[in-house]
């Protein structure tokens, strides 16, 4: 079993610099390198080698136990091979690929190779997701009649401008890939897998900014029972408006609502108090994290926590793959 792990981070973006952060606060965890093209992003300040591609990473005599995927959404499978291929476990950031087969690949050969594969979903830790599946695995809402979620936020112009890959179908794969996966997966998560999706698509205000959809409405049937809906827009002006998921049960209500799902806003549930859940946070060696950095730090410490025999994956790849495949099919549903 492993006592120190060594990371290093492929793709050095606003999320990798992010890794790079978390990475420097976590216990018996250290950064080895980075591995960037473009060499002018990375602040002078961190004292790591750099290298250009994963191959010049492999071909010196730098080792790392894990890589960090954080490059573009396409070459999450591929550098996730790559690394395995090198005998590096890998915490790949959503979506861990944009297709199902290219997950099924990453899987077999982690499988043969024997390493581990981290997916990052961070939401998981949130103190209102917790909450959440907890309640619904108690049952304390009864049988689940309807679940809607709500997802409107702002990905204007600001956000797409500059960028190689945002927007583009092939790199990117849409909004349901690089927004709303989180969404996808809470609903996974919570209340198991979906069928039969329905979906309906439209691009309000982004047809100068990317090629697919900004906008739309996904119905669809848990199979533990229930009907669920998800409605999304990165169309909103300005600055995001709400993330929010409201469920209908047997036995009440409840809605979890605010930017990034962090309110309990409602709660009408019959023989229950309404709970009370703050914002979480979590220390580390140099201080405290919190919100989403506290949910991001979790998702590296449980990296950390796992080879050294500590804990076990949190998100493991075969979730990280029914994500894609639950994704692929809401994408499928309009096309047919």
């Amino acid at each position: 079993m492993l006592k120190d792990i060594k990371f290093a981070i492929v793709g050095f973006g606003q999320i990798g610099k992010k890794h790079a952060k978390l990475i420097a606060n976590c216990e018996n965890a250290s950064l080895v390198a980075i591995i960037e093209s473009n060499s002018e992003i990375i602040p002078i300040d961190f004292n790591v080698p750099v290298f250009k591609t994963l191959s010049d990473f492999f071909k010196s005599n730098v080792k790392a136990d894990v890589i960090n995927v954080c490059t573009p959404n396409h070459l999450h499978a591929s550098n996730s091979i790559e690394a395995i291929e090198n005998n590096c476990h890998v915490l790949c950031e959503k979506p861990m690929g944009l297709k199902k087969k290219d997950c099924e690949d990453v899987i077999n050969l982690s499988l043969r190779k024997g390493k581990s594969v981290f997916v990052v979903m961070q939401n998981r830790y949130s103190s209102s997701a917790e909450w959440l599946k907890k309640t619904i695995e108690q049952g304390i809402l009864g049988k689940i009649y309807m679940v809607q979620t709500n997802c409107y936020w702002n990905r204007d112009e600001r956000y797409y401008k500059g960028s190689s890959w945002k927007g583009k179908s092939e790199m990117d794969g849409g909004v349901l890939f690089t927004q709303f996966s989180h969404f996808v997966d809470m609903l996974y998560w919570c209340f198991g897998e979906m069928k039969g999706f329905n979906s309906n698509f439209h691009n309000f205000s982004h047809q100068h900014l990317t090629d697919f959809e900004d906008s739309g409405t996904i119905s669809m049937e848990f199979k533990s029972g229930g009907l669920g809906i998800l409605n999304f827009s990165t169309s909103v002006w300005d600055k995001n408006l709400e993330s929010s998921i409201t469920v209908i049960g047997e036995n009440g209500s409840l809605k979890i609502g605010g930017q990034y799902m962090e309110k309990l806003e409602y709660f009408h549930v019959k023989g229950y108090d309404k709970p009370e859940f703050g914002i979480k946070t979590v220390s580390h060696k140099n201080g405290e994290f919190s919100g989403n950095d506290a949910h991001h730090f979790l998702s590296v410490q449980n990296v950390v926590e796992t080879l050294t025999g500590k804990s076990t994956i949190s998100t493991n790849a075969l979730e990280g793959m029914k994500v894609v495949e639950m994704i692929e099919m809401m994408y499928n549903a309009a096309r047919i």
